[in-house]
């Protein structure tokens, strides 16, 4: 078995579509993907694209991806890297490809200057933060996310 990772390209959209939906199953969300091939395209491809993603092959075959863009620390004044999806399809679980995509990730985020490295994991996904943890990652349990979205970021916004 051979794992290889390499940039994505706008025909692979159609193959992150699947593993987002995918993802969102597993995540007990399924209803809650509104991407869509050209949306993605656009996204990741088009002009002033600000994500980026990469695609994990097993003997040549998609078995995964990870989908990141940069954000910015006013405590370091420099950009670090946030990972917004990684996802290995069931059947190469436990092959390393997860922890092969991370370290791509980080060797890129060494190479562009971030000074972090960041995502966020759902508290009941233990296999996920069994790697995270594993890596040397740690939770920044003092820390709670917040999301305005939908109709509540439009009303917000217009009131």
């Amino acid at each position: 078995m051979t794992i290889s990772i390499r940039d994505a390209r706008p025909e692979d959209a159609e193959t992150i579509l699947r593993f987002i939906t995918e993802l969102a199953i597993y995540e007990k969300e399924p209803d809650a993907v509104e991407a869509t091939v050209e949306l993605i395209q656009a996204s990741l491809f088009g002009p002033g694209a600000l994500t980026r993603a990469v695609i994990c092959e097993k003997d040549g075959k998609p078995a995964g991806f990870a989908m990141w863009f940069y954000n910015y620390s006013t405590w370091q004044a420099r950009k670090g890297l946030y990972l917004e999806d990684l996802y290995v399809t069931p059947d190469c679980r436990g092959s390393g490809a997860g922890k092969m995509l991370l370290k791509h990730l980080a060797k890129i985020a060494v190479e562009e200057g971030c000074g972090r490295f960041e995502w966020s994991v759902l508290d009941w996904n233990e296999p996920a933060i069994r790697v995270y943890e594993a890596v040397g990652a740690e939770p920044m349990s003092e820390w709670t996310r917040y999301r305005l979205a939908g109709p509540a970021l439009e009303a917000f916004a217009a009131g």
